[in-house]
């Protein structure tokens, strides 16, 4: 048979067999893995297709959207807000999660920078050859600024794929652990070469050095940390600026302190910073996934806020040595008062109008106000309002602190 002769029988058979599938009763057919199925002959009850679930069995958060108004400082200009976490560990040191996690972890939660800041003398999870230990192979355990790299190249990555998304910035970053206190843990934030400070890691104060000739900016890692034998102060112990604390800040050697850590807050802070100029710092130190210590995209989850110029690197760290930081946890502002008032000039509206107050919130932060003896909770992009007398000068921000127990007060004559 010859070419057209073989291609007219077939056409032929498929002809008979479009013209008994016409006959047939018209079934409706279930949802196929495209769509509907075609209607038509009946299904065997033996056939079946795989039914997607995602809208049913997930319950997962939309990534959080944080809104912050640019703010005006006298002697700097206008500058962007930006979100950070500055204290996260990884499998690197001891943390539960590989550096790429901790990226996307900050995305969703609407980060603009974090600091990768694995422990240099505390890394039980690495392999250095012993038996029962095969999490990375001794050549990469040995190389302390991988970590960093491997979250940096991560960024780049989502960056590339996803169109005009602005980076997540990354700084190279490590945590100097003594497991006395004092001197207690230290970050080192914008070093260059984290293996330089390991080499000198058996004398603190070379530790410091080093990270200093690098560029670093010194950060004092939770002072009120109840854990003696880890590089803690002992349990129930107050917070205090020991001698050698003393003797840290007066050589050069720190530039800022966390007043929020993982769960924990040291009120005393605030005053430290004020007194040394020194810059403040609501961090995760996070070792966990995210999901274990906060739940997801948790909006009271630590975050400091960083007054910069512009979304580099470079600006990030001219505002930290600039102290331009506010610390930002479970619905409290923390910071020195020249930052913390403009910041609620840029997010709080208040207008005066006939017998009331009118409150407009700008910003993604909660604001309490104590207006006379009312209590105003003015929640994120809201707008509230409250009784308004002559007698009132002075409007009390009850969850915005510029000192120990110190609320922000805004006159309003």
């Amino acid at each position: 048979m010859t070419q057209q002769g073989e291609y007219m029988k077939q056409a032929g058979v498929l002809m008979l067999a479009a013209a008994l599938l016409a006959m047939a009763p018209r079934i409706l057919a279930h949802d196929g893995p495209h769509g509907h199925a075609s209607a038509g002959a009946a299904e065997d009850p033996d056939i079946s297709y795989t039914v997607h679930l995602g809208k049913q069995v997930t319950d997962i958060p939309p990534k959080r959207e944080i809104t912050i108004p640019n703010v005006t400082l006298p002697d700097a200009g206008e500058l962007r807000v930006l979100k950070g976490d500055f204290h996260i560990h990884t499998l690197f040191s001891d943390g539960w999660v590989w550096p790429t996690e901790r990226v996307y972890e900050a995305e969703e939660n609407g980060l603009d920078v974090i600091a990768i800041t694995d422990h240099i003398e505390y890394r039980p999870r690495l392999n250095r050859g012993n038996p029962g230990e095969p999490m990375l192979r001794k050549e990469d355990s040995e190389n302390y600024n991988l970590s960093v790299e491997i979250a940096q190249k991560q960024a780049a990555a989502n960056k590339k794929a996803s169109k005009n998304k602005s980076e997540l910035l990354i700084i190279r970053g490590t945590e100097i652990t003594k497991k006395t206190m004092p001197p207690g843990h230290f970050n080192a934030l914008f070093v260059q070469d984290v293996n330089k400070i390991a080499a000198v890691q058996d004398d603190y104060w070379k530790m410091f050095a080093e990270a200093r000739a690098q560029g670093a900016f010194l950060l004092w890692n939770h002072p009120g940390w109840e854990a003696p034998k880890s590089g803690g102060i002992e349990k129930g112990a107050p917070t205090t600026f020991t001698k050698i604390h003393e003797e840290i800040y007066k050589r050069g050697y720190m530039d800022g302190i966390e007043a929020f850590n993982g769960k924990e807050f040291y009120p005393v802070v605030a005053k430290w910073c004020t007194d040394k100029n020194l810059a403040a710092f609501a961090n995760s130190d996070i070792h966990p996934p995210e999901s274990r210590q906060y739940g997801l995209r948790n909006p009271r989850r630590p975050v400091t806020l960083v007054f910069a110029r512009e979304k580099t690197l470079e600006s990030v760290k001219e505002a930290f040595f600039a102290k331009r930081t506010i610390g930002w946890a479970a619905d409290m502002i923390f910071g020195q008062e020249k930052f913390v008032r403009p910041l609620f000039d840029a997010c709080v509206e208040i207008k005066k109008e006939p017998g009331r107050f009118a409150f407009a919130n700008r910003g993604s932060i909660p604001v309490v106000l104590k207006v006379g003896g009312q209590t105003v909770e003015l929640a994120p992009l809201a707008t509230a309002g409250a009784g308004r007398t002559d007698s009132i000068k002075t409007i009390t921000v009850e969850n915005w602190f510029v000192g120990k127990g110190q609320p922000l007060a805004v006159p309003v004559e």
